[in-house]
């Protein structure tokens, strides 16, 4: 298949020698153009063959589940004593170590490089841009005409992220997220490489769902490992985060302008709060039963938490009298008693009101059922 076989790099290299092709002074010969017409129905199929490789997936998953929740694999264990083989060593910063000690297995024998169950697919659009590396409104309406001309409109879903190959592979060029209608663009407000526009509901999503489609970028100062921004409202949960709010110290390493790594003890606020999985009123004790039950998004209507959120929630925060201003306001009104504000700090929490819901998944410290998130503040944007 040449969706697979041809580098991606090659794709870029053909829409610039046709965008330079077309430009030709008076006199001079036509060089040969590209096939321009064979590379965009090329990309076509490799997004079709991805869509149709994830319902794949999801159907061998699906019957796998139908097969461990049926009578005969219920039955308890001949030997109690064993132990799960996939069970994992509770994380040295676990709140709650033993509540949560195996992981998930989803057990299905599908294994494809181009589709990963509970990923984004990189779905793939042939379209020159004239304008070069940022896409043109006109470019990007093409590329939503290329996914209707490949007739995967009804296949797509809300977080599957297309890329534009004509434009190159540095970075997230030409990466955009289908948002259920329309192709939108990546933030780049604390990324240079771009990060999930905040028109989606991260909950939407599990943690890692975009991890390695949309690519982040490392800052020695502020994001050295790399950790992706996540858009979240945790207002619903604010009384719980108030009770579990703790100061502590952590210790750390920070990057020097030479490049060496140092070890720093530092203040932080750490909170937590639990998003429990819905359990069916008929088999209360039963969560094989409640499978197919959603948690809807508090506040935002249509939109289901993803289950890889299920569990505990670690909020970390500045342990900074302004961090601890930042985090009660993201706790909402109600959840901390309130404060006497200035004109200064009124001005303040006026700028920094957007960017309240954004936060950076720690992938560092986050395990299955254990998340953790910080606190990220409007100083951290670079645009």
């Amino acid at each position: 298949m040449r969706g697979v076989s041809m580098p991606t790099h090659q794709y870029s290299q053909l829409s610039e020698t046709y965008l330079q092709a077309r430009v030709v002074n008076p006199g001079d010969a036509r060089p040969k153009l590209p096939d321009i017409l064979s590379l965009a129905m090329t990309t076509r199929a490799y997004t079709r063959v991805v869509l149709r490789m994830r319902a794949q997936a999801e159907s061998e998953a699906r019957a796998v589940a139908r097969s461990h929740t049926s009578p005969t694999s219920s039955r308890p264990s001949s030997r109690p004593g064993t132990r799960d083989g996939r069970s994992r060593t509770p994380s040295p910063t676990s709140l709650y170590s033993q509540s949560h000690g195996k992981s998930s297995g989803s057990g299905s024998a599908f294994r494809s490089p181009l589709v990963r169950l509970h990923r984004a697919p990189l779905l793939r659009v042939f379209v020159p841009s004239p304008d070069g590396e940022w896409l043109s409104d006109s470019s990007v309406v093409e590329c939503e005409a290329e996914l209707k001309r490949a007739g995967v409109l009804k296949m797509l879903r809300v977080g599957d992220v297309v890329w534009d190959v004509a434009v190159g592979d540095e970075g997230n060029l030409g990466r955009m997220v289908w948002d259920g209608s329309y192709l939108v663009d990546l933030d780049y407000k604390y990324s240079r490489m771009g990060e999930l526009s905040p028109y989606f509901h991260s909950l939407a999503f599990s943690p890692s769902y975009f991890h390695r489609v949309v690519r982040t970028g490392v800052n020695a100062a502020m994001n050295p490992n790399g950790n992706p921004v996540v858009y979240l409202d945790v207002s619903p949960w604010g009384q719980e985060l108030a009770a579990n709010l703790q100061l502590l110290q952590d210790r750390g390493t920070t990057t020097t302008p030479h490049g060496t790594l140092h070890s720093v003890v530092h203040w932080l606020h750490r909170s937590s709060f639990t998003i429990r999985p819905p359990v069916s009123p008929h088999h209360p004790h039963a969560y094989s039963h409640s499978q197919n039950l959603r948690l809807p998004i508090p506040n935002v209507a249509g939109f289901f938490i993803d289950p890889g959120w299920y569990g505990t929630v670690v909020v970390e925060a500045e342990g900074t009298n302004e961090g601890l201003a930042d985090f009660q306001a993201r706790c909402g009104p109600g959840a901390f008693p309130p404060r006497a504000d200035n004109i200064t700090s009124k001005m303040r929490n006026e700028k920094e009101k957007d960017s309240r819901r954004v936060y950076r998944v720690l992938r560092e410290k986050s395990r299955p059922g254990e998340i953790w998130i910080r606190a990220v503040r409007e100083k951290e944007r670079v645009m």
